[in-house]
C-alpha cells in the first residue's frame, strides 16, 4: 500500500465505532518532533494549541477502546493521532502501551497507533509503523466521551530507527446531557360512530430537545372479530412540560371496525440523542384504552 492510500486508511478509518459528535476542546496542545530522517516531522518540531487552530477535537469510542485526536490547523494542514488498547479492553490511566502497530495491520491482541497528516498540501504517513504511547491521564463522559487527556506516544515509521515523539493535553467541554425520554398512553380516546375511526394518544417528555418517534398498535377483541391498526407519528420533544401526542385510526382488519369499549394500545418511542450518536429507546409499554362515542 502507498502513502497516499496508507494516508487514506489513516484520515477516513479510524478504528472508532460509533463516537459523538466533534467539539472544540476547551484548552489543549498537540506537540511533536522527530530527529533528521524522520519521514512526517522531517526532523523539525511541531505544535498547537486550541484556539489557535481551525478544530481541535478528542472523540472515545462507546466501548473507551480508541480515541482519535483531530486537530486542523488551517487550508492544507491537519494532524490525526489514532490510538486503540486491544481488542475488548479499555484504554487505562498511567498505562504505557508496547508493540503498537498501525491499522489495520495490528491483531486484536495488539494495541493500535497510527499518527498521521497533511502538512502544507503533502501528506505525511506510513506504509507500515511501530511503537507505543502512554495514557497518563484520561477521563471518560458517557458513552466514552474524552472529557480529559494526557497522553504521550512514540512511533516509528516504515521501519525507521529514527522515531517521531509527541504528546497531547486536552480539555474537552462538559459532557453534554444524556437524552432521557418518558412516555404516556391516555387511558381514554374516542371512536367516531359513522366512520369507526378512533383517536388515542397520549404525551411524551424529554430532557433536552429530540425528535421522538412513535409506533404501536391497537386492537380491540370482540365477541366477534378483531379490529385492529398500526401507527406511526413523529414529535418534536421540548423539555419543561409533556408534549401531547395523538392518532386517528381506522382498522386496518377486513369487515371490521372498533366500537366504543375497551381496547388494547401498544406503543413505543425512539429518539436519536445526536450528542452521542445512540438511540434511546423506551421499550414496548401495553395499556388499556377505553373508547367513547366521539
Amino acid at each position: 500500500m502507498g502513502v497516499v492510500a496508507a494516508m487514506t486508511v489513516a484520515l477516513t478509518a479510524a478504528p472508532l465505532v460509533g463516537t459523538a459528535q466533534a467539539y472544540g476542546a476547551a484548552s489543549g496542545s498537540l506537540s511533536f518532533s522527530g530527529e533528521p530522517g524522520e519521514p512526517i516531522s522531517g526532523g523539525q518540531s511541531y505544535g498547537y494549541t486550541a484556539g489557535a487552530v481551525q478544530l481541535f477535537d478528542v472523540q472515545g469510542s462507546r466501548d473507551e477502546n480508541s480515541l482519535t485526536v483531530a486537530v486542523d490547523a488551517d487550508q492544507g494542514t491537519l494532524w490525526r493521532l489514532i490510538v486503540a488498547a486491544p481488542d475488548g479492553q479499555k484504554l487505562t490511566e498511567g498505562t504505557t502501551y508496547t508493540g503498537a502497530k498501525q491499522w489495520p495491520y495490528a491483531q486484536p491482541a495488539d494495541p493500535e497507533l497510527v499518527f498521521s497528516g497533511i502538512d502544507n498540501g503533502t501528506e505525511k504517513g506510513c506504509n507500515t509503523n511501530s511503537g507505543s504511547f502512554t495514557i497518563e491521564h484520561i477521563a471518560f463522559g458517557p458513552y466514552g466521551y474524552v472529557h480529559e487527556l494526557d497522553a504521550t506516544f512514540e512511533q516509528y515509521c516504515n521501519g525507521s530507527t529514527v522515531p517521531l515523539r509527541g504528546e497531547v493535553h486536552a480539555v474537552m467541554p462538559e459532557p453534554p446531557v444524556v437524552l432521557t425520554m418518558g412516555m404516556n398512553t391516555d387511558p381514554s380516546g374516542t371512536v367516531d360512530v359513522r366512520d369507526h375511526q378512533i383517536t388515542v394518544g397520549g404525551t411524551v417528555t424529554c430532557n433536552k430537545p429530540a425528535s421522538v418517534s412513535l409506533t404501536g398498535q391497537v386492537f380491540q377483541i370482540q365477541k366477534k372479530a378483531t379490529p385492529g391498526a398500526t401507527y406511526g407519528t413523529t414529535v418534536a420533544c421540548t423539555p419543561g412540560a409533556p408534549v401531547p401526542w395523538s392518532v386517528s385510526l381506522t382498522s386496518q382488519e377486513p369487515g371490521t371496525s372498533f366500537q366504543p369499549g375497551t381496547a388494547t394500545m401498544r406503543s413505543k418511542a425512539r429518539a436519536d440523542d445526536r450528542d452521542y450518536g445512540v438511540t434511546v429507546d423506551s421499550g414496548q409499554q401495553e395499556s388499556e384504552v377505553t373508547l367513547s362515542k366521539a
